[in-house]
């Protein structure tokens, strides 16, 4: 082989191995979009399930997010029973059975109902989210696992995005009914995709002594102050989340902005897309405390615009908030990794369970601070949140090397 060929030839090659991995991020993309198209997607007709269920917006928006209980609850039951699933099996068996409450939303009109479909809802997704993670982490490399891990918290901003404008857009054209019929056929794509594109796997985590696992979750990663902070953390990324995306609705459309058009303000979700998958980076290069310091930063500045009465500015703000809390979880995310010595998987199941519980919590509180007292009181315990956080990250130790 001459010496034109060879370095030639590794080119090839090279280019090659990027394509196969760019074809695989982005399948990696598109499943965790078709997980998590359905988590947040109602928020967009929250005015709309208002007028149909006739009750409050605070127990509309409780009902609306109730999906988050069954995040919380199915992360922590995978944790500890999840590992003798086989990945492919429980990904889309889980998309499977989501279709049907999924569809049984579209013909009730009971708001216990309601919320009780929404909580199955979630289950069913965190248990997809769940086993997807760790399919991902077993799979690929380390190297390719962050790419991985980083193309599918990319499809779950997408999921952000376009689950509320499709949301807004069909329930405009066709009613709520439809709306939801359109988001059970979406789960079951999810589920064809993985069948038949993902490749069948081992047990989902080494088998262990349920009770030493046990014993391992709540006596080493609860002892641990630093994943005790990281917890709470992502306890008020999600509450403060959840709660200025539930609420800011009622805001935008007291401007003037109709019910069909509300999900065209989710485009603020866009910029996000490109800057989540470099937390990874922006970590590294501050530090995970500077990071989240500074994402959460950015979030409040976002919070602060929610005050004004003028559109643009409101959605520059929910921009700002956005880029500031995705980033923010994503580095908290790999500090958990990092921290964890050892049962990654139960450190991860705790981390999930309290993200969601502040996701609950925050429909919940920011709902009633809603009608008793205005949105400015729910912007001010939005920003006590986040300061919170920041205080939590500032005691945050050093990295282990």
């Amino acid at each position: 082989m001459t010496d034109i060929e060879q370095p030639l030839k590794a080119f090839v090659h090279v280019r090659t191995i990027v394509r196969a991995d760019s074809w695989q991020f982005g399948l990696i993309a598109l499943i965790a979009f078709l997980t998590l198209v359905d988590l947040f997607a109602a928020q967009a007709v929250l005015p709309s399930l208002v007028e149909r269920f006739h009750v409050s917006r605070a127990a509309m928006g409780s009902a609306v997010n109730a999906s988050t209980f069954g995040m919380a609850i199915a992360g922590l039951l995978v944790a500890f029973f999840g590992s003798d699933i086989d990945r492919r099996n429980g990904i889309w068996i889980s998309l499977a059975i989501l279709s049907i409450p999924t569809t049984l939303l579209a013909f009730t009109d009971n708001i216990i109902v309601f919320a009780t479909l929404r909580v199955l809802q979630g289950l069913c997704m965190s248990t997809a989210f769940t086993l997807t993670a760790a399919y991902l982490s077993e799979r690929f490399s380390a190297g390719k696992a962050a790419g991985a891990l980083a193309a599918y918290v990319t499809g779950n901003v997408a999921s952000n995005l376009f689950g509320r404008i499709l949301s807004a857009a069909v329930a405009g054209i066709g009613g709520l009914s439809l709306n939801f019929l359109m988001f059970a056929v979406l789960n079951l794509l999810g589920a064809a995709l993985v069948w038949f594109t993902l490749k069948r796997t081992a047990s989902m985590m080494p088998a262990n002594n349920r009770g030493s696992l046990t014993m391992r979750i709540w006596h080493v990663h609860l002892a641990d102050p630093d994943l005790r902070r990281v917890f709470m953390i992502g306890f008020l990324i999600l509450f403060v989340f959840i709660g200025t995306y539930t609420y800011v609705n009622f805001q935008i459309v007291a401007l003037g902005v109709p019910p069909m058009a509300l999900g065209l303000v989710y485009l603020v979700f866009l910029p996000s897309m490109v800057t989540t998958p470099f937390a990874g980076k922006l970590a590294s290069y501050v530090g995970p405390t500077a990071g989240i310091m500074l994402t959460l930063a950015m979030a409040i500045i976002g919070l602060l615009a929610l005050l004004s009465a003028n559109l643009p500015i409101i959605l520059s703000g929910l921009t700002l908030i956005a880029i500031g809390t995705f980033l923010a979880q994503a580095i908290a995310t790999g500090t958990i990794g990092r921290r964890a010595i050892s049962d990654k998987a139960g450190a991860s199941g705790i981390y999930l369970a309290s993200y969601y519980t502040g996701g609950m919590i925050g429909s919940l509180a920011l709902g009633q601070v809603y009608d008793d007292f205005g949105w400015s009181a729910c912007v001010l315990v939005l920003i006590a949140a986040l300061a919170t956080a920041m205080l939590l990250a500032s005691s945050l130790s050093a990295p282990h090397p």
